[in-house]
């Protein structure tokens, strides 16, 4: 492929018109004007205000991510020929991009035990299935699974049915990506989100972006970079890989950008993978022993700095810069870069997050915001940068294993019941009772838990095991495909875009927006509240303290979310005053911490130290600038300069030391499993680490945890690189389904 040299500008836009050529440009004109709330990203754009505009109400705002995630929900209706016509077997040869690209489904379809082939059935036996097997077994037997692409509405309402239902096993899609952010956050400021909102982007005179790829997954970010440097501030970058986009920007709504490219990073940090906490301590030993720490904010508003600062101060140079892989020089570049700023804020992705120390990443992030008091006041503070655009909101309104004590009080009082107690299944905590045969009913709403957990084989054989798994889904994926359970079942639902009534999702900023919906683009597909209340009369019927039939209207929901969701109290008017809204008790512009002295709290751990020797490398999954999430729209990374996925991006010299060409063929082996066939290629990566596809690489991924957050060490994970053997060409799904 053209070496791209910087993100964003031209190619964006003809990408754009490409895939408005593809749908018609004027039904992707009145979709992307319509007043819903992205469906990717969690800048929140759309909303009340009206399409292409994000909360602030600027216009236009608007990404390749975003049209994607459009274009997806537009695709003609999947035949229900096709299914007759292929198998599961040759399903499972297509690709993530493949299966996406088959189509949207609009009937429900059935796979039995020894069937070969999807079939389509009617609602009613779908849903009397799947309603069966939650009767039969015991509410511990079952879990409950939702994405981030789901509204609040219909969260609270599937969290509403497990729990009345009798179980907490029931969790979201954050503990394989951000949960290490809430409980980092939480222990350190008695906050699970952002601390700030998104106007103090427009204050800030420093932006740390750690671990993170804006331009590929959240492109809007980048103009709020750019405004940065443009006032005259910088933007630090801490990643082991150099990425284009992060260099170099070309920001399409704005026309000096688009035209001759906007500098990015000030200052562009490359650690190893995992040497984060490392870097971070280098650049708070500069400020400690240098004098230029906050010492009365310290003093008034923080606890445990006396232990911080001497374990700070007793680390060697040569440790931190061995761990970090950063040179004393550039970190000290950073610390006195940090030291001369007014107003930082620090944002961070799942570079920080997936690995076996991610909540202690998180913390030591935390720890440098500290010392200089920029938390509690405008234009600084705390912003980890969710990936999906409402998996935040199904946190607030209870999707989760525990329910915070106040909501758990208040549905009880206002419900008149005793809802279960004991302790909840967080996501891979379901996946690990699957695998022990313990779990024998799971509803999945939207996502891909097969394609979002670690240790594909292993995730194979788990979900296997699974006497009936649901999934609500607008098109195919390879959890359909290598997730099944002895019986599937697929429910097509409508898209946001398509609800016939209001839907809410909540921002990374802890903002509410409202989503009209739209008209239905296929007769079939049903929405998920209405899914979920099938379900519940079906289950528990309407002898408990819910009408189920009732809950069917969503401004119903909302009230309801209103009376016992702490700072959510807004909602319950919403419909009534269309007012989107902050959440309450988040957002610190004053040192008042959610604590419960209403301090701050230092936190001190060891960094790990990663020494690559022989044919070992670390490795981190990452997305390309064509994808969300688990969903494969292209199968070209143009950031990255790559046409295909079956890569492994390695540094020249790790190339030379293992004797190794540009695109020749090697097995990468981790613990969990190999992946062979994969193409060598040269990147500017720090020397000892790698880097492959998500989610393909998750056979290489294993199933270890953080222990505080549940969160998998996507990045993290030790492999070895040798020349192609082709002893066994078959892939490691398929040897994972034999032995299963």
């Amino acid at each position: 492929m053209k070496e791209v040299k910087s993100g964003g500008g031209w190619p964006s836009i003809a990408y754009s018109l490409r895939m408005a050529r593809r749908v018609g440009f004027l039904k992707l004109w009145r979709a992307l004007r319509a007043k819903n709330a992205c469906k990717t990203c969690a800048l929140g754009m759309g909303g009340q205000l009206g399409g292409m505009r994000n909360e602030a109400g600027r216009w236009p705002e608007v990404c390749k991510k975003s049209l994607q995630a459009m274009i997806g929900d537009m695709q003609g209706r999947i035949e229900p020929r096709f299914f007759e016509r292929y198998s599961i077997d040759e399903l499972r040869r297509l690709s993530s991009r493949e299966l996406e690209a088959c189509g949207r489904l609009t009937e429900p379809l059935i796979g039995a035990p020894g069937d070969s082939h999807y079939r389509t059935c009617s609602w009613d036996l779908a849903l009397a299935r799947i309603a069966e097997g939650l009767k039969a077994a015991r509410p511990d037997e079952c879990f409950f699974y939702a994405s981030g692409r789901s509204s609040n509405e219909a969260g609270f309402l599937l969290q509403l049915l497990a729990r009345l239902y009798g179980t907490n096993f029931i969790n979201n899609c954050s503990y394989y990506c951000h949960q290490a952010s809430s409980v980092g956050l939480m222990r350190s400021l008695g906050t699970g989100t952002a601390t700030i909102a998104l106007e103090d982007l427009e204050k800030a005179d420093l932006f740390f972006l750690i671990g993170g790829n804006p331009p590929s997954n959240h492109p809007r970010l980048m103009k709020s970079l750019l405004g940065i440097r443009r006032r005259g501030g910088h933007v630090i970058v801490i990643n082991p890989a150099r990425e284009v986009g992060l260099v170099n920007f070309r920001v399409p709504s704005d026309w000096r950008s688009l035209l001759f490219g906007s500098p990015i990073a000030s200052l562009y940090l490359q650690p190893h993978i995992g040497g984060d906490m490392a870097l971070l301590a280098g650049i708070a030993k500069v400020l400690i022993e240098g004098g230029k720490t906050d010492h009365a904010f310290i003093l008034q508003f923080t606890n445990g700095y006396p232990e911080y600062r001497r374990h700070i101060e007793a680390a060697d140079w040569s440790e931190i810069e061995g761990a970090s892989g950063v040179e004393r020089k550039l970190i000290a570049e950073a610390a006195n870069l940090y030291a001369q700023s007014h107003r930082t804020i620090f944002g961070w992705t799942m570079g920080i997050t997936h690995h076996l120390h991610g909540v202690t990443n998180v913390e030591a992030i935390v720890n440098l915001a500290l010392l200089r008091g920029m938390v509690g006041r405008e234009g600084s503070g705390l912003l980890p940068i969710r990936g999906h655009s409402n998996v935040q909101g199904l946190g607030s309104v209870g999707v989760t294993p525990v329910l915070k004590e106040s909501t758990f009080q208040k549905l009880e009082a206002l419900l008149g019941v005793s809802l279960p107690s004991g302790p909840g299944l967080d996501t891979m905590g379901s996946v690990q009772a699957a695998s022990r045969g313990q779990i024998r009913s799971a509803v999945c709403l939207g996502g891909n838990l097969f394609g979002s957990n670690p240790d594909a084989a292993f995730a194979c054989r788990a979900l296997s095991k699974i006497n009936r798994i649901a999934y609500l889904s607008t098109s195919l994926n390879t959890g359909h495909v290598w997730g099944r359970g002895e019986e599937t079942i697929i429910l097509p639902v409508l898209a946001r875009d398509e609800e016939c009534q209001r839907t809410s999702q909540e921002s990374m900023f802890n903002y509410v927006r409202l989503s009209e919906g739209g008209p239905m683009r296929h007769v079939g597909p049903r929405s998920e509240v209405e899914i979920i209340g099938s379900l519940a009369r079906l289950v528990i019927g309407d002898r408990g303290p819910v009408r189920w039939e009732d809950l069917l209207d969503h401004a119903a929901i909302r009230r309801l979310i209103g009376q016992v969701v702490m700072g959510y109290e807004a909602i319950g008017s919403a419909d009534a005053s269309s007012q989107e809204f902050q959440v309450g008790g988040r957002t610190f512009h004053s040192p008042r911490f959610g604590t419960e002295d209403g301090k701050a709290r230092f936190h001190t751990a060891s960094w790990p130290h990663w020494q690559p020797e022989g044919n070992h490398l670390l490795l981190m999954t990452v997305r390309s600038e064509g994808q969300f999430n688990t969903v494969v729209y292209e199968e070209e990374d143009i950031y990255r300069g790559q046409e295909r996925r079956d890569v492994i991006l390695m540094n020249p010299s790790d190339l030379a030391r293992m004797g190794l060409e540009h695109d020749q063929i090697v097995t990468v082996t981790s613990s969990a499993g190999s992946m062979s066939g994969m193409r060598a290629r040269a990147f500017d990566v720090r020397a000892g680490n790698a880097i492959m596809y998500y989610p393909e690489a998750n056979v290489l991924v294993p199933a270890a945890c953080d222990p505080d957050s549940k969160t998998p060490g996507f990045k993290s994970v030790t492999v070895t690189v040798a020349p192609e053997t082709r002893s066994d060409q078959r892939r490691p799904l398929e040897m994972a389904a034999a032995e299963g």
